[in-house]
């Protein structure tokens, strides 16, 4: 069952291969939603500062009756904190918020603020400010404050700008990729540098819901289009973290026991959405 499933980072800590997703999610959505996937078989609930709903996941990881060594959570340092001190003390808000003893994973959110995230006329690289938000993660993954550490949203630069400074490499790089919108080269140089990627937005935020060319595919398989796009990045070796507020999605989501074909794939991989 792919519940019980793990990848393994490269310090060697197992992380289960599939991850609840919270963004977007009320803390009493976050707090109903993590309940219920644990009691359903989730190992791993994906949460962060900016999303404001830390305090609700923890309480309802202590909640569930799993032990906490079962239990996989990540959180991330928000964008627009970029020194040293602004990351240790955001390191130690979602510690005490979270109140679990420990977190699993932590990740810088993004390399810019959001606000210039995609936007960034003066083409500021924040390379400086990266490296210095990244010695508190290290900090805090020696001092066993935290299991492991990576980032989020970071392109082949940014993680090279790390890797010419840190003492321990990224473990995790998260960002969006599914059916459509992939990102091969990344996902490469990630692989090469024992980097696991891990996919939020899956199901492109309910876009892929109306892709005819996927129903078609989903539908010989017996599955719905959510379950294909999860399978999807699995057959990658690519983490995914689907969100969703409903019991019966939240459990429908983790049915993805299944193969799709080498031609299926590559057909998904033409795919533009």
């Amino acid at each position: 069952m792919i519940l019980q499933e793990t990848f393994t980072l490269q310090n060697k800590l197992a992380i289960p291969k599939i991850g609840l997703g919270t963004w977007q999610s009320s803390p009493e959505d976050a707090y109903n939603a993590t309940k219920f996937a644990i009691q359903n078989g989730y190992r791993h609930v994906d949460t962060a500062a900016a999303y404001k709903n830390e305090e609700a996941v923890g309480k309802a990881v202590r909640d569930s009756g799993v032990a906490r060594d079962e239990i996989f959570v990540t959180t991330k340092v928000p964008a627009e904190l970029k020194t040293y001190q602004e990351a240790v003390d955001s390191i130690d808000a979602s510690l005490k918020k979270l109140d679990l003893g420990y977190i699993d994973l932590i990740l810088i959110h993004a390399p810019r603020p959001w606000k210039i995230m995609g936007n960034n006329p003066e083409n500021k690289d924040f390379y400086l400010e990266n490296i210095d938000v990244w010695k508190a993660l290290e900090e805090a993954y020696l001092s066993g404050k935290v299991k492991s550490i990576g980032v989020s949203n970071f392109d082949q630069k940014d993680l090279q700008n790390i890797f010419d400074h840190c003492d321990v490499k990224p473990m995790v790089n998260q960002f969006i990729y599914h059916i459509g919108r992939t990102n091969e080269e990344l996902l490469t140089f990630c692989k090469a540098h024992e980097i696991l990627v891990e996919g939020y937005s899956p199901i492109a935020t309910g876009r892929l819901l109306d892709n005819d060319a996927v129903k078609t595919i989903a539908e010989a398989y017996g599955k719905s289009i959510p379950q294909l796009s999860i399978r999807y990045l699995l057959q990658k070796d690519i983490l995914p973290l689907p969100k969703s507020v409903h019991e019966e999605y939240i459990a429908d989501n983790a049915k993805v026991d299944f193969e799709i074909s080498e031609e299926d794939m590559k057909k998904l991989d033409e795919l533009q959405a």
